[in-house]
């Protein structure tokens, strides 16, 4: 299997070039739910150690249905196929680049979510603008055992986010706690019904802390669907959190601003209202490529589909 590895503020993604199932020719959504159903072993075997590594999400190149994207792609972690991921794409527009497959200048990507456009503006630097965004809850509170009632914003940015204050700091020395509250978070939204119009569960949680950095304005703890935190500010979860700020009248449109992750990593954003009542989110930031390789699935590797 031939992959390219990269990282977006800190977040691993890995390209998968070829070597992946065959999962048809229809709509990626269809071919997003045929992996999520069919090739689990698959998924493992690429993220999970001893090839993979803790927080990644693979790219799985495929043809796009519309011709006028430069190529499709399946967002995937070790727990689920997600709908769009935004540190992903950044990714996937350096490695494209590093390619020879994609120049400076703009370019469609078709996602399961949607079509989503990348501007590359150098080697490493690339702004996203994600699909329409908005805030679907209020001020929902959900009882969280050791914690109380815990109020916050449920908000779809490609993904499903339960947005809330962090009651500790959000810090690296704080992730382990961090983490066990958003698992509990997440399990209370779900054990209870907090949902999207479709049923749709909470599968990311946001809790949103004060940054110790001049000019940013939140520093913000991302839990992924596997139980791993984000590494970057989460393209997905940034853009939920803008959807979030401008329901409440705290962002004006085209206003820019910085978002942080846990490890001070951070992305630009800004805005413009969207066609049905939320907003189209511009997502910029950086990354690097960090190894090309060839995965080896020897036939009697008793790990050959990962350590589960």
């Amino acid at each position: 299997m031939h992959v390219i590895d990269s990282h977006t503020g800190g977040m691993p993604t890995r390209v998968i070039l070829e070597g992946s199932p065959d999962l048809g020719s229809g709509p990626l959504s269809a071919r997003a739910e045929a992996l999520a159903t069919e090739h689990q072993d698959f998924c493992n075997s690429v993220l999970l150690e001893p090839r993979g590594q803790a927080g990644m999400v693979a790219a799985l190149l495929v043809e796009p249905v519309d011709p006028d994207c430069v190529t499709g792609v399946i967002y995937f972690d070790a727990d689920a196929v997600l709908g769009m991921c935004g540190h992903g794409t950044i990714g996937l527009a350096v490695t494209l680049a590093h390619m020879g497959r994609i120049s400076q200048g703009a370019h469609r990507i078709e996602t399961p979510a949607g079509v989503v456009t990348v501007e590359l503006h150098d080697a490493n630097t690339v702004s996203v603008t994600n699909i329409e965004s908005r805030r679907i809850h209020h001020d929902v509170a959900v009882e969280v055992e050791g914690h109380g009632a815990i109020s916050g914003d449920m908000a779809y940015g490609g993904n499903w986010f339960f947005i809330a204050n962090a009651p500790l700091e959000v810090s690296t020395a704080n992730i382990p706690a961090l983490t066990a509250l958003s698992v509990a978070i997440r399990e209370s939204c779900n054990r209870t019904g907090v949902a999207g119009r479709e049923g749709q569960p909470v599968d990311h949680v946001i809790l949103s802390g004060a940054s110790p950095a001049k000019g940013a304005l939140r520093r913000n703890f991302v839990l992924c669907p596997d139980d791993e935190y984000d590494r970057s500010p989460c393209g997905t979860g940034s853009s939920a959190f803008v959807s979030c700020l401008a329901a409440a009248d705290q962002l004006a449109e085209g206003e820019e601003i910085v978002l942080e992750s846990v490890i001070g990593s951070s992305y630009k954003l800004s805005y413009r209202n969207g066609p049905t009542g939320g907003v189209i989110p511009k997502i910029t930031g950086q990354a690097y490529v960090m190894a090309e390789s060839r995965l080896v699935f020897a036939p009697d590797d008793p790990f050959k589909a990962g350590i589960v």
